[in-house]
């Protein structure tokens, strides 16, 4: 039997889905390709992938339309908009229909790091034991250093958590757990490490990787930590995240709801955090944020 990761990509753009197709096969995945949402709804009927990569303008049925489809009949598989400059509108409402996460096409690099975090996740939380059902508080807290390696398990046992105080839905739990990874990673790039989502857009593309991988060896960005708090029942999840870094001005951000920063490396993980939570609030030094979500009332 073929065990290979299989990411079905409807693009209907033929050099975007090339492109995309290239970067997927040479990460080692397998990539079926659709050039509408409708032929991709079929293949998906016919096949389901691991993971969907959508455009959001196509014919017969735009990338919108293919999330609420896939999100209806196939919710526990994680979906990833390709955004173009002037689709920020209908991507913003593709997000809060059950999207899990984006990447802009014209930083397309970005998409096999974010399909690997999303498969990771999902992966990790099946292979995980389920939790007593008849729970009804649970805390944790974590004292991280700024290793990846241990974002993944702890993002999969918040996932299990909330699934298990049914506070979400399979997909809605995995569109919180990734927007707390995106929590975690400015904790340990942008607030231990110092280093600015800015430098993604500069021209040099290895920059920033290449700045975060000097600091993980250098005092006194090595030494920090990342302290989090997870605290859920059966009405409420709240999370807390704290950086020893200096922190910044929560004042400063501009508004992180605004769909202009799909399109820009810099706040993507704010906009998300800011789609997925109920509730976020930074503490006066900048360098700790707490995220809330709140049960669904039933309609």
């Amino acid at each position: 039997m073929d065990n290979q990761t299989t990411v079905l990509v409807a693009e209907d753009s033929r050099t975007q889905a090339a492109q995309i197709q290239r970067l997927l096969e040479k990460a080692g995945l397998r990539a079926v390709m659709a050039t509408n949402g409708r032929e991709a709804l079929d293949r998906i009927r016919q096949s389901p992938p691991d993971v969907v990569v959508t455009d959001l303008e196509m014919p017969e049925m735009n990338g919108l339309e293919l999330v609420d489809a896939v999100h209806s009949e196939f919710p526990k598989i994680p979906i990833v908009l390709a955004t173009a400059v002037g689709s920020e509108a209908i991507a913003a409402e593709a997000l809060r229909r059950g999207a899990a996460s984006y990447v802009p096409k014209q930083f397309l690099q970005d998409l096999i790091p974010t399909v690997q975090r999303l498969l990771a996740v999902v992966q990790a939380d099946r292979a995980s034991a389920q939790l007593a059902a008849c729970a009804t508080m649970s805390e944790v807290q974590f004292c991280l250093t700024n290793s990846q390696g241990l974002v993944g398990p702890l993002v999969a046992q918040v996932l299990r958590m909330l699934e298990r105080f049914s506070l979400r839905d399979a997909n809605g739990a995995l569109r919180v757990a990734m927007a707390l990874e995106e929590a975690l990673q400015n904790a340990f790039i942008h607030g231990n490490l110092e280093v600015s989502s800015k430098l993604r857009e500069e021209e040099d593309m290895n920059a920033f990787h290449d700045l975060v991988r000097q600091r993980r060896q250098e005092a006194p960005y090595k030494d920090r930590r990342t302290h989090v708090r997870v605290h859920v029942t059966t009405e409420s999840a709240e999370f807390t995240i704290r950086d020893e870094g200096p922190g910044f001005n929560p004042m400063s951000i501009p508004d992180p709801t605004d769909p202009v920063y799909l399109d820009r490396p810099c706040g993507r993980g704010l906009w998300l955090i800011h789609s997925f939570f109920d509730e976020v609030r930074h503490n006066a030094q900048g360098n700790e944020i707490t995220m809330i979500i709140r049960k669904k009332a039933v309609t």
